[in-house]
């Protein structure tokens, strides 16, 4: 029998069991006569495993049950082809859902992920890397940095490690942009590189991010202290502050003088001193309301 969608489920994302997940995925495909196989990641070779099963079966439908990295990965395994990724959010941080306002009951977005309406989302493409949401230099990606280390999965890890990095926290660096045939030069505690609105949190970092309009925006906070970081992990901060910058653009190059932490959809990359940034406009489907 062929199978028309393939589930994906990432088993340790945001610290919670995913069988509630399955067990809905299950029925709901039964109710509309659809046969549905379930994949669970493991971190070895997962993009090649899920690519050989899409050529295999030629799904109608991905849904996934995970945080951002997980649909980071599935995307990159799809990219281009003719499926719809629906999103179950069951992260520690679902900025992406966030964004497309999927952030709602499991039965509600088990409907939405079924449902026939979607939208077709950029990539950004960072040093080769492919970034579905939000990604950053500077003082988040260390969060995330320490938070990979830890023991603690889940929000209160997140939480937990808000103090570690405040309290180890690095000074400002110095940063040349290329965008837009202009050269920018600027000091920085963290730049982020947005294909959308929020953070996880619900902050609005980038009030003018539109995932599908062939453009991103580098959003620079020059002086970010220790409150307004706060405000950025509990979803608070201003998006009017006087200390923030923002370049749109389809394509840039960040210099940095000397290496600064970088994340990509919630995932560590190490520590850089140059990005290469371009956007791929329209390259995947995504189920939305």
């Amino acid at each position: 029998m062929r199978k028309n969608i393939l589930l994906v489920i990432n088993p340790i994302s945001g610290a919670i069991d995913k069988s509630e997940f399955i067990d809905a995925a299950l029925l709901f495909s039964a109710k509309r006569n659809k046969s549905i196989m379930v994949f669970s990641t493991t971190g070895e070779d997962d993009i090649s495993k899920i690519k050989t099963l899409y050529n295999k079966h030629k799904f109608e439908r991905i849904i996934i049950a995970g945080g951002d990295g997980t649909i980071k990965m599935v995307a990159e395994a799809v990219e281009n082809k003719d499926v719809i990724l629906g999103i179950l959010p069951a992260g520690s941080a679902n900025g992406l859902a966030m964004d497309l306002d999927l952030v709602v009951t499991l039965e509600e977005n088990m409907a939405i992920a079924f449902g026939d309406s979607y939208a077709e989302i950029d990539i950004i493409t960072i040093n080769g890397e492919r970034c579905l949401h939000l990604s950053d230099i500077g003082l988040n990606a260390e969060l995330i940095k320490n938070y990979e280390k830890s023991s603690v999965r889940g929000k209160w890890g997140y939480v937990l490690q808000v103090f570690n990095t405040l309290i180890d926290m690095e000074g400002l660096f110095t940063a040349t942009i290329a965008a837009n045939n202009q050269k920018t030069a600027c000091v920085a505690r963290m730049i982020v590189i947005a294909n959308a609105k929020k953070y996880g949190t619900g902050v609005v970092i980038n009030p003018s991010g539109v995932m599908n309009d062939g453009k991103f925006e580098l959003v620079i906070l020059k002086n970010l202290d220790l409150m307004i970081f706060a405000q950025i992990i509990s979803g608070n901060m201003p998006i009017n502050s006087e200390d923030i910058e923002v370049i749109s653009t389809d394509s840039a190059t960040i210099t940095i003088a000397s290496p600064v932490p970088l994340q990509i959809d919630g995932e560590y990359f190490g520590a850089t001193t140059q990005l290469d940034i371009k956007i791929l406009p329209r390259q995947i489907k995504v189920a939305t309301l």
